[in-house]
């Protein structure tokens, strides 16, 4: 964490325990009115930071995730979306597989490029606990030829997706980069064997 990033997560920790533990309705008006009336990236690092604190923590279900969606869509970049996949989407994922499974995939194969970034990122710190067959459609669906799969924050989320899961499950990486083939991109290829020696 950058020094001014812990600053940030300081001055929201010292407003969040001034103001006491707030309701569901309350902590979620806040998070949107941070971000949708930010003028400065800060900001809306600050509403992500208040998205991620402990107060919210039995927040995080498939009912938050509508909150989420706005993030990813109206952030649509990466220093917003990567961090709002892998730490936000990424644990209502993981406590809740069977209900969001599903959201993943019909986000793997969005119109809007970074909810498609967030399902392929979305399991980043899952470790063994990487649900394969998701991570394999979320890779499938956005290789070249798809409606993103020429575009750069994919095909490095792809690789990024891969590569991660590399460390706990190297084989089973190998042998989906090799069954691919050339309808991986050459980034995608690169990322995801980059610890490989591929």
């Amino acid at each position: 964490m950058s020094a001014p990033d812990a600053v940030l997560v300081a001055q929201v920790r010292e407003a969040l325990a001034a103001a006491g533990d707030p309701e569901r309705a309350t902590w979620e008006a806040t998070v949107r009115e941070l971000w949708d009336g930010a003028t400065h990236r800060e900001e809306r690092y600050a509403a992500t930071t208040l998205a991620e604190h402990r107060c919210a923590r039995e927040w995080q279900d498939p009912e938050v995730l509508g909150l989420y969606r706005h993030l990813v869509v109206t952030g649509a970049w990466w220093d917003h979306v990567d961090r709002i996949a892998s730490h936000l989407v990424g644990g209502v994922l993981a406590g809740h597989r069977e209900a969001v499974t599903p959201v993943m995939d019909a986000w793997a194969v969005d119109d809007d490029l970074w909810l498609r970034r967030t399902a392929i990122l979305s399991q980043l710190g899952h470790k063994e606990d990487t649900d394969t067959a998701l991570l394999r459609r979320c890779v499938l669906a956005n290789l070249e030829g798809s409606r993103f799969g020429s575009e750069f924050f994919v095909r490095k989320a792809v690789g990024w997706a891969l590569r991660q899961h590399a460390r706990t499950d190297p084989e089973w990486v190998l042998a989906l980069v090799d069954e691919l083939g050339d309808r991986l991109s050459g980034l995608s290829r690169r990322e995801a064997l980059k610890h490989l020696g591929g």
